[in-house]
């Protein structure tokens, strides 16, 4: 098998729990920083292949926040009979198009499904202002993805490049709003070892989501101490981040990886200019893991 070859089945390994670097299992928004296409890499050399993972993670207290914290993160992903999927945390999502295996163009589609445990727990934020605001119910947001990816473009035959535009609504009156989010991907092998990547991301969401978690009632400007404001929806953020894993026990298609990566995300518009943010927070969101993962 090549270099490229393994490295492409064994991107599992490595997004698996990087996803998790932006999805709140530390109460932070849902995922923007991984795709739900990141199992197809997994298929492109063809051949079943799944990976477990678990690490831990350094995130903003809330979505937001300039207090940050450790907690557990889990996930897994693969490909079953050119079917692939990702789990990592609190998303699932599932390629329902089978690719031919090997170097070329194929198109993805699939449902996304995420808990938004944003803000749902007043006991995981420090700042004392957020915390008067209260709890948000977790939301459960369910929607579906389109993408389209290709193998061998700059570096190799296995370096990948892929496209994913995905919406999910939340369907348990949490937020009651729509996220639409674009993702650009690219992936290289190194070696038989080693493979890097970076990715691009952002998010649109509606009036309500915007509301729910950035705007601060009259009500709440009394309890809090922070002013009143009333925040509207459109593009919330952008994020960029770079990912790796090295194979610490035999090559990046068996046995024990180290997984690392890290992102950097941005909030806009009115997300960066309320209150929540600007002065209990602050628009820059770092975010960061590291971990251990399993291929077999």
């Amino acid at each position: 098998m090549t270099i490229g070859e393994t490295a492409l089945r064994l991107l599992a390994l490595t997004v698996a729990p990087l996803a998790l670097i932006a999805i709140p299992a530390a109460a932070q928004n849902a995922p923007t920083a991984v795709p739900p296409d990141a199992a197809e890499a997994v298929d492109a050399a063809g051949g079943d292949s799944i990976t477990i993972g678990a690490g831990g993670a350094y995130l903003p207290d809330y979505e937001g926040s300039n207090d940050y914290r450790f907690s557990p993160a889990p996930g897994a992903i693969g490909s079953v009979h050119g079917f692939n999927f990702t789990l990592a945390g609190n998303r699932l999502s599932v390629d329902l198009i089978p690719n031919r295996p090997g170097p070329g163009i194929d198109i993805q589609a699939g449902p996304v499904g995420v808990l938004n445990f944003n803000r749902s727990s007043v006991k995981n934020i420090d700042d004392v202002r957020v915390r008067a605001l209260g709890e948000v119910n977790t939301a459960i947001e369910l929607g579906g993805y389109v993408g389209i990816g290709k193998t061998g473009v700059i570096t190799s035959d296995f370096d990948r490049l892929s496209f994913s535009l995905s919406y999910r609504h939340d369907v348990n009156n949490a937020h009651d709003s729509g996220i639409w989010a674009p993702s650009i991907n690219y992936l290289t092998p190194l070696s038989r070892k080693t493979l890097v990547g970076l990715f691009v991301s952002a998010e649109h969401v509606n009036d309500r989501y915007a509301r729910t978690y950035f705007s601060v009632t009259p009500g709440q400007a009394l309890v809090s101490g922070l002013p009143a404001y009333n925040a509207g929806g459109g593009w919330k953020n952008y994020t960029i981040g770079a990912l790796g894993t090295v194979s610490l026990t035999g090559d990046l298609l068996h046995g024990f990886k180290l997984v690392g990566g890290g992102t950097y995300a941005r909030l806009l518009n009115d997300f960066g200019d309320s209150p929540v943010t600007r002065i209990a927070g602050r628009r820059s969101q770092w975010l960061g893991v590291v971990g251990l993962a399993y291929t077999f």
